[in-house]
């Protein structure tokens, strides 16, 4: 039987993106309608942006343990969260956790690997863009990575948190992230982008997009969906 995939949500338009492409490209894998068994838990996410703006990354590992304490006690095998910045608190979280952790960033890096990339554009919230998440994993691959000017960050993080989180997607907002990327690509030569927010990809689309992009939600997916079938392996 294909393994059970535990779903710690955090914002709602990217977790209902991570699930939905469970379910879509498991069927793709498995046969029509079928995907992995999939839980779902989320405390509100003003919980978690209470303890994100107050930088204790202790009290956010705390909510998601919570979470998979449920999602493991229903028989949920490992746990994905679809939320880029939220990966900050997971060193406090995984020594406690009662199952195994896919690492969003991994995802990410195995892909970007895969397609021989070597100088990302990292987008996402300004935790993230200015955070450990990303660079530690980066740096340990040998890829190279770019973080957009400091308004230029400014704008993004207002556009997730403004709109994207409340799933309010403009043509005003599309134009502005892609100028970003463009610069990124002109100025920093970036060969491809990390949406790096869970929301992002209903944002920047991959057809329209001034670089390739690497999307974090679904490459999260599909790695999850390769583990519960058994072709990937999971560390803690």
């Amino acid at each position: 039987m294909p393994g059970h995939i535990g779903i710690v949500a955090c914002s709602a338009p990217g977790a209902a993106l991570c699930y939905e492409t469970i379910c879509i490209e498991g069927s793709r894998r498995m046969g029509r309608y079928d995907h992995p068994e999939i839980s779902l838990h989320s405390v509100s996410f003003a919980a978690y942006m209470r303890a994100v703006d107050a930088g204790d990354w202790e009290s956010v590992a705390d909510l998601l343990l919570g979470s998979v304490e449920k999602l493991a006690a229903i028989g949920a095998d490992f746990a994905i969260c679809p939320d880029n910045t939220i990966h900050q608190a997971l060193p406090f979280l995984v020594p406690r956790s009662p199952i195994p952790w896919l690492h969003i960033a991994d995802a990410v890096v195995a892909e970007a690997k895969r397609a021989g990339f070597t100088r990302l554009a990292v987008l996402g919230t300004r935790y993230l863009m200015e955070g450990p998440v990303y660079a530690e994993k980066l740096d340990a691959a040998g890829i190279e990575r770019r973080v957009p000017r400091a308004e230029e960050r400014e704008t993004i993080n207002r556009i997730i948190f403004d709109e994207l989180v409340v799933n309010q997607v403009t043509e005003r907002a599309r134009a502005a992230v892609h100028d970003v990327i463009a610069r990124l690509r002109a100025d920093e030569g970036c060969d491809a982008v990390v949406l790096g927010c869970t929301e992002l990809p209903l944002l920047v689309l991959a057809e329209s997009s001034p670089l390739p992009t690497l999307d974090s939600t679904r490459l999260l997916a599909r790695a999850a969906i390769e583990l519960a079938l058994g072709d990937a392996r999971v560390a803690r």
